[in-house]
């Protein structure tokens, strides 16, 4: 899943998840959620939180694969 992808990439790299909610119009609840596979994440959330991260949108979509 994407969502495994984006959480451990911000374990790895020390980030929090309120970063991810401080720049972008993310609740706390929502991204903890589609962090821990409770929801799943829409394209529009998804393309914040790479916004967010400064990364380009199939940055997790590749790492996804190789984590797989």
């Amino acid at each position: 899943m994407v969502a495994n992808a984006i959480a451990l990439y911000l374990e790895e790299n020390g980030i929090r998840q309120s970063f991810i909610c401080e720049r972008t119009e993310l609740t706390e609840l929502c991204v903890s959620l589609a962090l821990s596979g409770q929801r799943k994440l829409s394209i529009e959330e998804y393309a914040e939180i790479c916004a967010a991260l400064d990364l380009p949108y199939q940055f997790f979509f590749e790492r996804r694969k190789k984590i797989a």
